[in-house]
């Protein structure tokens, strides 16, 4: 499946110089579906050579022609969504119609810099005396090196990529091993729209060595990273003191105030937490319901996992795909059997479908009753597991919802705008949905607080992680 792709450095494609190689696994049959490059150092100081060098050109390319070829990378993607999106869906299960829609946001964040890289303004500030004047000046950070996670494997590089071209800065991708496809495919748009040599270059193969070779080079001034091991990252970051940005994952709280309609609340956050088999960072993924309306608020969630149809994500009708691999699948059962000791009890799921015998599949499922004590409670799922608990006083709740390390997304159903406006301020959270569940969009900010990480992908913020501020004061 990747036999036009590979590593791409300084414009071309190749294979690694030792011909070492990956396999990659449809999680949906557990067949292989083809293999990927494995860099070695050489490899990595090829791409670091390359983009140091595209970084001189690319700075000194004008916005409005940056924003031209970026336009290009949109559209192209776009032109190119069916391809994509299905290669897309045999890495990672999920189901084509999700694919499709990814790719297309993928194109929106090329669309949305090219307009934000001819917006990039300074300041002046007035000076205390008539010969001085200050001003203040944004720069390219420099070279940046970008890890993504395998979940959204073409939305989450390209709002790294897009936000770096924006920028003025040239990049080093490592898409993760298990879905680079969708990765390839982006970087194979950049290069037929005429992206410079060297200012977008992609890597493969074994994280760690990857991470830490990138990392520890003096070229690479700025790292981006979406996933799990951010904190080992982090260290490895404050060596270089490079400049960060982290996305580290979260557990959304669900708070549905008594005055919300039960059975449309449950509508909405089922269909989110399902969406990608639980596997989305900003998945609601912790349901404090109202005590007067739990009832009702349970038994629609359930009805509507029960409901959903479960495959492989190219055949017709399917609703949820696979989990990404065994580990997933192991700890989705693990999370449902702590849950059920603890006395939660299944409404809907709770195991693999009797009729599996290959693939990670689990059933979506539902618990009521839920200790706040439970793994499922306390630790980030990622599987299509929702707990449900219930509450009486908004204190209370509010107190139970911030009561974890994460704090990325967070969701409140209610017709009260003042319970609304108190319960959205009060969350320790990045971003918090009020009756609406999609926040993730090219135009506004993506990021969280507490360990869900720092820093801001998307919107107008999104291109500043990958400037530098300078201050210049001239005497006349």
């Amino acid at each position: 499946m990747y036999e036009n792709y590979g590593l791409y450095i300084d414009g071309y494609w190749r294979q690694a110089r030792d011909g070492k190689t990956l396999l990659v696994v449809d999680p949906a049959t557990e067949e292989t579906v083809g293999a990927i490059p494995a860099a070695d150092a050489a490899d990595l100081d090829a791409a670091l050579d390359a983009a140091r060098n595209g970084l001189k050109v690319w700075r000194a390319t004008s916005p409005w022609e940056r924003s031209l070829h970026m336009r290009r990378v949109a559209d192209l993607v776009r032109q190119r969504v069916g391809s994509i999106a299905g290669m897309m869906t045999v890495e990672t299960g999920k189901p084509l119609a999700e694919s499709q829609g990814e790719t297309n946001a993928a194109a929106d964040q090329f669309e949305w810099y090219a307009e934000e890289t001819k917006r990039i303004y300074g300041q002046t500030i007035e000076g205390r005396t008539p010969e001085n004047r200050l001003a203040v000046i944004y720069q390219p950070v420099g070279v940046v090196a970008a890890f993504s996670a395998w979940n959204f494997p073409a939305l989450l590089p390209a709002r790294k990529i897009a936000a770096a071209l924006a920028a003025g800065c040239s990049i080093i991708v490592k898409p993760a091993s298990e879905s680079p496809g969708s990765c390839m495919a982006l970087i194979e748009a950049c290069h037929d729209a005429g992206i410079p040599a060297g200012v977008v270059n992609l890597v493969t193969g074994s994280s760690d060595p990857i991470a830490s070779h990138l990392i520890a080079s003096p070229i690479v001034r700025k790292v981006s990273f979406t996933g799990s091991v951010g904190k080992r990252l982090l260290r490895l970051c404050a060596d270089g003191v490079k400049k960060v940005s982290m996305e580290l994952g979260g557990h959304a709280p669900v708070i549905v105030f008594e005055d919300a309609d039960p059975v449309a609340a449950a509508h909405a956050a089922g269909t989110a937490k399902f969406r990608n088999c639980g596997q989305v960072c900003i998945s609601p993924s912790r349901f404090y319901v109202h005590e007067s309306i739990r009832e009702p608020f349970s038994a629609a969630f359930a009805a509507l996992a029960k409901s959903l149809k479960i495959g492989h994500g190219l055949h017709e009708g399917i609703t949820v795909g696979p989990l990404a691999n065994r580990r997933g699948l192991d700890h989705a059962k693990a999370l449902v059997d702590d849950a059920k000791r603890r006395g939660a009890c299944v409404l809907a799921g709770g195991g693999p479908p009797p009729d599996s015998n290959r693939g990670y599949f689990f059933e979506p499922t539902v618990l009521g009753n839920v200790p706040d004590d439970a793994r499922v409670m306390t630790e980030e799922p990622f599987v299509p597991v929702a707990p449900i608990a219930g509450f009486t006083e908004f204190d209370d709740v509010i107190a139970r919802a911030n009561n974890v390390p994460f704090g990325l997304a967070g969701y409140v159903f209610t017709n009260s705008l003042r319970r609304a406006i108190l319960a959205s301020e009060a969350l320790e959270v990045g971003m918090v949905g009020v009756n609406e569940m999609l926040l993730a969009t090219a135009e506004a900010p993506f990021g969280g607080v507490k360990e869900s990480g720092m820093g801001r992908e998307g919107g107008m913020l999104g291109i500043k992680d990958y400037l530098e501020p300078k201050y210049v004061k001239y005497r006349l």
